[in-house]
């Protein structure tokens, strides 16, 4: 199990129905890409922030762990605006607005990323896939989506039990033992990938498949008491903005 999804599992929030979680982690989103970038993003990181080790109940370690791939995105993302190319001062020059354009980059998207990680450490795939049938979305994708998501975890404890093999027979110990040791965990992985899924359409069928993955969803209500909650953080966000945004220069 991967760690964010392990920490989902574990969460304080992991009863709470999806659609509570959505309205404030993905809000925060919606508020980071909309609100200007000074104080609007600032105020969404800090917030998003604030939830995360604190009511969520997320480890900083943790949080740290699976935030900095993200942000490391957002980092060379805002880089790229701090160079031009072309015009009279060369052919690779710094941009004139590249650093405050860069800056307004970096908290968009950091602030953004922290609001889908809010409820990606708060809400298990297994409890939002099945839900998604009734909100509109086909059950063929579902049903997709949920092997796929089942099979990703199984290829991963493969991949790392080839690997654990390979190392206990001194598969790396140097560059070429490395690349032979490489070619045999994608092959191996390879052919347990197809033969897992080939198992896997043969149980469904000796089961009576009939083109439905049917599965137990823990039950769970929208709490009324915490949305309105949400909306009014998310509110105060926004008219905090508004009112630093006049008051700052």
């Amino acid at each position: 199990m991967l760690p964010i999804d392990a920490a989902a599992h574990s969460s304080r929030w992991r009863h709470r129905h999806p659609v509570d979680k959505a309205v404030l982690g993905l809000g925060l989103t919606v508020l980071a890409i909309s609100l200007p970038p000074w104080p609007g993003a600032a105020l969404v990181l800090v917030t998003a922030l604030s939830v995360l080790l604190g009511p969520a109940g997320v480890p900083g370690r943790r949080l740290w762990r699976a935030y900095r791939v993200p942000l490391g995105f957002c980092v060379t993302g805002a880089a790229t605006l701090l160079v031009q190319v072309g015009g009279p001062e060369g052919f690779v020059s710094l941009a004139a607005e590249g650093p405050r354009q860069a800056g307004e980059l970096l908290l968009r998207t950091s602030a953004a990323s922290l609001g889908v990680l809010l409820f990606a450490f708060t809400t298990p795939m297994s409890d939002l896939l099945p839900r998604l049938v009734k909100a509109g979305v086909p059950a063929a994708v579902v049903d997709v989506a949920l092997v796929t998501y089942r099979m990703s975890f199984l290829l991963l404890d493969s991949v790392r039990r080839i690997r654990d093999a390979q190392a206990a027979r001194l598969g790396h110990t140097g560059r070429a033992a490395e690349w032979r040791s490489l070619a045999g965990l994608g092959a191996t992985a390879f052919i347990r990938a197809f033969d897992r899924a080939a198992r896997l359409q043969a149980g469904l069928a000796g089961r009576g498949y009939d083109g439905t993955l049917r599965v137990l969803v823990p039950e769970a209500r929208v709490s009324v008491r915490f949305t309105a909650a949400s909306c009014a953080l998310l509110a105060a966000v926004a008219a905090l903005t508004l009112v630093l945004e006049k008051a700052l220069p």
